[in-house]
């Protein structure tokens, strides 16, 4: 009696396996970099530093909410200013290529031009932190798509942004403004990447940051950096 029930037993452990691998499988094929996937987050990213003043009271403000950031940095900033870009680093926050120059007649000059610029700012970084950057910026944000292709290829994960703090495209705005733009800006999503910046004219960003945090915390988001 017992050998009648052993095709139906092994029907059954086919029938799990197979249901397993149809759900891993599916689990597996989501994307690698859907970190904040089903939940609120917000990453905070800084383009054009490291400066002295401005990128120091940020990661001052970083520190002492717990937060961690990603830094899209220019090259040919870090010269004088080594201290501050080995405390991003050490402070665990990410490190992005920006670019070397800043310069866009050259980075845009052809795709050659602007992997070499990629490439430049990247030694830059890993010669002064020891760490190789794998997140870039374009500078002035849009798509590219031959160059995002290649750098791809090169390993770069490609970072745009879907909100704003308004520190480059409101002048003079106040550390006030700067937060509500914010605020603003990313309504009405659950998945936030807001852009501000760190080089030097920019302290109105450093004195709205603690706001800003505080604001989207409220709001049930938590922080994540790339």
């Amino acid at each position: 009696m017992q050998k009648r029930y052993v095709p139906f037993a092994v029907f059954l452990l086919v029938l799990a396996v197979a249901l397993f691998a149809h759900f891993c499988g599916r689990t597996l094929a989501a994307p690698v970099w859907a970190y904040g996937e089903g939940e609120k987050t917000v990453y905070l990213t800084f383009d054009d530093g490291p400066s002295t003043v401005v990128t120091g009271r940020i990661l001052d403000t970083l520190r002492e909410k717990d937060v961690k950031a990603t830094f899209f940095l220019v090259g040919e900033r870090i010269e004088g200013r080594e201290e501050t870009l080995r405390r991003i680093a050490s402070e665990g926050h990410t490190l992005g290529v920006h670019s070397m120059s800043h310069r866009y007649d050259r980075i845009y000059a052809s795709v050659g031009a602007l992997l070499e610029d990629a490439a430049a700012c990247a030694e830059a970084i890993r010669t002064v932190t020891g760490v190789t950057p794998r997140v870039y910026r374009f500078p002035g944000g849009g798509k590219h798509a031959p160059m995002a292709e290649r750098l791809r290829a090169q390993g770069y994960e490609i970072v745009g942004w879907n909100a704003v703090c308004g520190d480059e495209e409101i002048p003079h705005a106040s550390a006030e403004t700067l937060l509500k733009t914010s605020l603003e800006t990313a309504e009405g999503k659950d998945e936030v990447i807001l852009l501000l910046h760190d080089s030097a004219p920019h302290k109105a960003t450093a004195e709205a940051l603690p706001a800003i945090i505080d604001a989207f915390r409220a709001r049930g988001y938590r922080f994540l950096a790339f």
